[in-house]
């Protein structure tokens, strides 16, 4: 079909417009990761039409990968909202032409204030560029567009700029996982990192027992908490062990005598360990790695605090 082929091309040209991105790729990137990361304020985004809806995306991966971030309608900027432009801010502009009025209305206010410009665009030698302190080429040889006139090639090479700036300062930032659950607790996402204390079982539904206690004991201390399992812990508190139905079946099918022995002899040691300020989400994977049912959450000093039995982890 003819839609097929318009289809595949299309791709193609914008495959080949982002590729170009590396290939240009120089120290004029590292600048704008510089000023980005060293400003004291935040990165303002700023585009007219389509540039400008690419921004308000690139804007907002900044601000949710621990760059803050805001978006700056160039038409209503000289309208009163450049007061939300400081000098501590940085001025992420961005426009295929670099000549867009409302762009080059706002670039000496811009000066003005103090704050610096890193410019996306498509034309060097635009008065967007020449005005700005790094220039970043996002420059396509043409639109995906039949007619070589709709922004298509050019809006995905923005939007692919945009990724690399956000992902560049997520790592000079040091940015990690606990960071991004902190920015998105909301739906799915906001399921997979939450943390191991939000979802532990603590000591009513997970007896803390001692070593030198009776089996027998054990178990009527995990009917009572309605649990699978117990941690057993030394005089000091500090974790010994675990003890499990699965130990409490092998023992039974070797000695009968199994009940009135100390739980030491039969509880599994050295069990499977998670700090109770890891992601739920680790927890699952060492669950799902080494094939067990529950894991100890255990504090700064080892000793025990919770439990996470795979079933709380359902649905992550």
């Amino acid at each position: 079909m003819k839609s097929l082929k318009i289809a595949k091309k299309v791709l193609k040209i914008e495959a080949e417009a982002v590729a170009q991105l590396g290939r240009r790729l120089n120290g004029q990137f590292d600048k704008a990761i510089s000023l980005m990361h060293k400003c004291s304020g935040r990165v303002v985004v700023t585009g007219m039409g389509k540039p400008g809806i690419i921004g308000r995306k690139i804007s907002a991966t900044l601000a949710s990968t621990g760059t803050p971030s805001i978006f700056l309608h160039p038409a209503e900027a000289v309208h009163g909202d450049l007061g939300m432009v400081m000098a501590q801010d940085v001025l992420l502009a961005i426009s295929n032409s670099g000549e867009t009025e409302e762009m080059t209305r706002l670039i000496p206010l811009i000066k003005k204030i103090g704050a610096p410009i890193v410019a996306l665009a498509g034309n060097k030698k635009s008065t967007l560029v020449k005005h700005s302190n790094v220039f970043l080429d996002v420059s396509v040889k043409k639109e995906a567009c039949t007619l070589n006139l709709a922004p298509t090639a050019s809006t995905t090479a923005m939007l692919a700029m945009g990724d690399a700036l956000a992902v560049a300062l997520l790592e000079v930032r040091g940015f990690k996982e606990k960071d991004f659950a902190f920015y998105h607790p909301g739906g799915k996402l906001g399921k997979k990192f939450i943390l191991v204390k939000e979802v532990m079982r603590t000591a009513n539904k997970n007896p803390l027992v001692k070593e030198s206690e009776t089996v027998q004991k054990v178990l009527l201390k995990i009917t009572k908490a309605r649990a699978g399992c117990a941690t057993v812990i030394d005089k000091n508190g500090k974790l010994k062990g675990i003890f499990t139905d699965g130990d409490l079946r092998r023992s039974l099918s070797k000695d009968g005598s199994a009940l009135t022995q100390p739980v030491s002899k039969l509880m599994t040691k050295k069990p499977k360990v998670i700090k109770e300020d890891s992601l739920a989400n680790e927890a699952l994977q060492i669950i799902k790695k080494y094939g067990i049912d529950e894991i100890v959450v255990v504090n700064n000093k080892n000793k025990p605090i919770g439990i996470v039995d795979e079933k709380d982890l359902l649905g992550l």
